[in-house]
């Protein structure tokens, strides 16, 4: 009888620091503080005491990018602190947004191998990534897998793919589940992952002899595991608040026994101090600017709800204060630490918008929006899981839409209404958007970037005084 401790990070995003965090009790929001890579060190290290020889760590991604002191280092700032927390596997998603070969180099400098079974060089087909890992305890050797997120090079701007492409990884995966039983003698079988809750599943269900399945990218708390397939699967929330625990006991080669904890990482753990100091450093040159107040919400701002939210009601609003459109469009975001009513800081505008894009705008048919919006719901809420490209809905403000959500691909919307009015599918609409996820390349014409990127746009209209952002029922499900 063996055991094994598996320790999960998914989705932290670059969230440096203590920050708020979004918790439901009951039916209303508490706003409380948590997270930062140095809880997160401490927390990995109180266990790895604990049950020593017996601890395996992996991070599935969105971690090298999302807050300031990681975009604006390229992801340097990161480098130093996941090489303290010592993680033994690691896949990705929004680190490849610094272009595939700054994440080559980034990654190449980690003391843990970047996986990825389904990330391929145009020029040579061969896997840009190492497949897998295997990692020894006191007592058994595990066989890790990475599987990068799919939609890298399908619905995120093209320089994140620029000469590279990625596939589900679906069909790769049993043929190295066989390699690693048969001819490296593994004892157990982790794949760390980042396609997305519900495409796990589905890959849980199709590929036998998977015993653990470490979920990312949708942010989902889990506070028990799903079990498909005799497959363990767990997500670990978001932002750096939380950390997945999962303790195993192995007989011949499998699981037996599991229990399973989702960690808070709660402002009163202990910082770990060389972490810290990593932290402050790279804030340091920064951390009065960041602090400084732009503005102030009576809105609660955040990004939990899946048709709407007011964090992006507020980032749509000052886009039509800068543009005068009729309507506006930005991604479907899942991250963003929340913002609770109050101060806004310049640091809070980093969160909800990191990438900091030109305010943009174009021409866009009625026929072209109705086509786009479609797209962007079977994106959202496709039957078949592996078509799901999220992100949550694309978020919308001048336009109306109810739709069916369980009707079949283009055939979603019930009504359509732009400024109170019907949507006429061959007038002319002007809309402002953010990046090419707001509005993808294939619809409208004039396009147009201006001299403003978003955050400016967001000061600008936070200047102006107190900001409301309600919800306001722009895509609704009838």
């Amino acid at each position: 009888m063996e055991h094994l401790t598996i320790m999960q990070m998914n989705d932290s995003h670059g969230y440096l620091e203590l920050h708020p965090e979004l918790f439901r009790v009951g039916n209303r929001a508490e706003y409380r503080m948590a997270g930062g890579y140095a809880r997160i060190g401490t927390l990995l290290a109180q266990v790895r005491e604990e049950r020593r020889g017996e601890v395996l760590a992996f991070d599935c991604g969105d971690t090298i990018h999302g807050t300031y002191g990681a975009v604006t280092t390229r992801g340097e700032a990161l480098v130093p602190i996941l090489n303290a927390l010592a993680f033994d596997g690691m896949t990705a998603h929004w680190e490849f947004a610094y272009g595939p070969e700054r994440f080559r180099e980034l990654a190449g400098r980690l003391r843990y191998p970047m996986l990825a079974v389904n990330c391929y060089d145009d020029a040579t087909g061969d896997l840009v990534f190492p497949p897998y890992t295997v990692c020894e305890t006191n007592s058994m050797q595990v066989g890790v897998i990475g599987i990068a997120a799919t939609i890298v090079d399908k619905t995120m701007p093209a320089s994140f793919s620029k000469g590279i492409h990625f596939t589900l990884g679906n069909e790769e995966l049993p043929g190295y589940i066989t390699l690693l039983r048969e001819d490296e003698g593994v004892d157990l079988i982790v794949v760390v992952s980042h396609l997305g809750f519900p495409q796990e599943m589905q890959l849980a269900r199709e590929v036998d002899g998977i015993d653990v399945l470490l979920s990312a990218h949708t942010h989902n708390r889990l506070y028990r595991p799903a079990v498909v397939n005799d497959t363990i699967v767990i997500q670990s929330g978001c932002h750096g608040s939380f950390l997945g625990r999962l303790d195993l006991t192995v007989e011949n080669r499998r699981v037996t026994h599991y229990a399973h904890r989702l960690l808070t990482v709660d402002q009163e753990i202990r910082p770990d101090p060389e972490i810290e100091e990593m932290v402050n450093r790279t804030l340091a040159p920064s951390r009065e600017e960041l602090e400084r107040v732009v503005g102030t919400t009576a809105t609660a701002l955040h990004r939990t709800l899946v048709l709407e939210s007011t964090m992006d009601n507020l980032l749509l609003h000052a886009l039509l204060d800068a543009t005068g459109a009729e309507m506006a469009f930005s991604n479907g975001w899942r991250y963003g630490a929340p913002i609770p009513p109050g101060p806004v800081t310049v640091d809070d505008l980093w969160n909800i918008i990191p990438t900091n894009p030109p305010v943009s705008t174009v021409e866009i048919t009625g026929r072209e929006l109705l086509a786009m919006m479609e797209e962007n719901l079977e994106h959202t809420f496709s039957r078949d899981p592996y078509n799901q490209m999220g992100g949550y809905v694309k978020r919308c403000l001048g336009i109306t839409v109810y739709c069916k959500l369980e009707n079949p691909p283009g055939n979603r919307i019930q009504e359509f209404f732009v400024g109170g009015r019907s949507l006429e599918p061959g007038r002319t609409y002007s809309a402002a958007f953010v990046t090419s996820q707001g509005v993808p390349g294939q619809y409208g014409e004039h396009r147009r970037h201006l001299d403003m990127s978003a955050i400016e746009a967001l000061e600008r209209y936070l200047a102006k005084g107190t900001v409301r952002a309600e919800l306001r029922g722009t895509v609704t499900a009838i």
